[in-house]
């Protein structure tokens, strides 16, 4: 029985062993295909040392890997005092027992990622809410869509980055599932961290610390437009190159533009919005795959097709509503079969680090057209206005629209190279 016990344990320990290699190989493999497919794009990404991946198992990782989500994220050594990083872990409890009452009711799921809320249906409005009771509370917190509260603080943090002045604080940030992070931006002694604490919750509304992680920044950015951009010493897997948070919301209208009009369009995978077009050379942006997107912002579905074929009545009648085309021109650019009578199906293959565009300013025409005027942002190459569009809709009484003409003027970077051109 004793042998039998000693074998287990020993098989058991080797287990362990063989699992956390496979986990590390796996992240290795990981990471230099992301970064092998980023360096296809226009301009070469970050790089991750090799050197720096398989660094030393740090203290953290040795004492945290049994209880905390991060530990498999290289960590670094904390610029924090332990007594500091622990009062920023009692902020972020104290902050949490101002919101509790926004997660009294929720019902918690088991069968979730270790680092996910679990909380079951966690709502937009359940998010604003607690924005809201920590903006009125002082803290500086932010939410996609929702504009950061006391983001003053935020500015003056960056302003004594600028001269060299330690500082650091901490921003509240509500995710999607519920989750509560308080990520506290440090620079002190010319070293740039984030200190980042996951508040998860029990049901009945009770908060928890679901763990810690510390990572060195090698570079923040607050745009006069109102992006604070951070980018990560070692960029995490599958996350982008850069990290960003809108602070100051765009004007409501500006907002309902964008949604209507512009959020769906791609940069990167057709020509729409990289080259100056009109009715006159409308058949320059007639790629098939564009029409999968212009599905999407007419069903608001995805497209779904039989055996990789789209009916001509249906591409035909969204086609020419949004595009000053005929049924000609169709035919000849977008891969149109006779026997059929139907459209080869051409996917849109997902691109690393693409820009989108959002509308900051437009004009009301007496023709009751609307010329919209559109950034291209494109924060993971640390810029907010990388292209300005003029973009001419013209908007029908049923809902929808026609793009008329577009026009591009390249600012802070170059434009995108079209992924596909055609035949």
């Amino acid at each position: 029985m004793e042998d039998i016990k000693w074998f287990i344990k020993k098989f058991g320990i080797i287990f362990v062993i063989l699992l956390v290699m496979i986990v590390s190989v796996g992240i290795f493999f990981e990471k230099n295909v992301r970064k092998s497919s980023a360096e296809e794009t226009w301009e070469k990404p970050v790089q991750i040392s090799d050197i720096e991946f398989w660094q030393e198992e740090s203290d953290y990782e040795r004492e945290n890997e049994d209880n905390s989500p991060y530990w498999i994220i290289p960590q670094s050594k904390s610029l924090l005092s332990e007594e500091e990083s622990k009062n920023i872990q009692n902020e972020a409890l104290t902050a949490a027992e101002l919101v509790k009452v926004v997660y009294k009711d929720i019902v918690i799921i088991d069968d979730v990622p270790a680092y996910a809320s679990g909380i079951d249906g966690f709502t937009n409005e359940q998010g604003e809410q607690v924005i809201k009771i920590l903006g009125k509370s002082g803290y500086v917190c932010v939410k996609e869509n929702v504009e950061m509260q006391n983001y003053d603080k935020l500015q003056n943090f960056y302003k004594s980055y600028l001269i060299g002045q330690n500082t650091l604080i901490t921003v509240f940030v509500v995710q999607a599932d519920g989750l509560l992070g308080a990520q506290t931006f440090v620079y002190r002694n010319e070293k740039l961290q984030s200190y980042y604490v996951g508040i998860r919750w029990r049901e009945g509304g009770e908060p928890e610390i679901l763990g810690t992680s510390v990572s060195d920044l090698s570079e923040i950015k607050f745009t006069e437009k109102g992006y604070f951009i951070y980018t990560f010493e070692n960029p995490v897997a599958h996350a982008g190159l850069r990290e960003y948070w809108r602070v100051k919301l765009l004007p409501e209208k500006c907002r309902e533009l964008t949604e209507k009009y512009i959020a769906g369009l791609s940069y990167v995978n057709y020509n729409m919005l990289v080259v100056n077009w009109d009715s006159s050379n409308v058949e320059d942006i007639l790629m098939p795959c564009m029409f999968e997107d212009i599905y999407r912002i007419y069903t608001g579905k995805n497209l779904k097709t039989d055996n990789g074929e789209i009916p001509a009545e249906e591409y035909e009648k969204i086609m020419t509503t949004y595009f000053p085309v005929s049924t000609e021109q169709l035919r000849k650019y977008c891969k149109y079969n006779e026997k059929s009578n139907s459209y080869e199906y051409d996917m849109i293959s997902a691109s690393p680090y693409p820009p989108f565009g959002e509308v900051v300013d437009y004009t009301e025409n007496s023709d009751g057209t609307i010329t919209l005027i559109v950034d291209g942002v494109w924060a993971d190459y640390n810029s907010d206005c990388a292209f300005t569009n003029r973009i001419v809709v013209q908007p029908f009484e049923d809902g929808t629209f026609r793009y008329l003409a577009n026009s591009i003027e390249q600012k802070e970077l170059e434009l995108p190279v079209i992924a596909r051109m055609n035949p």
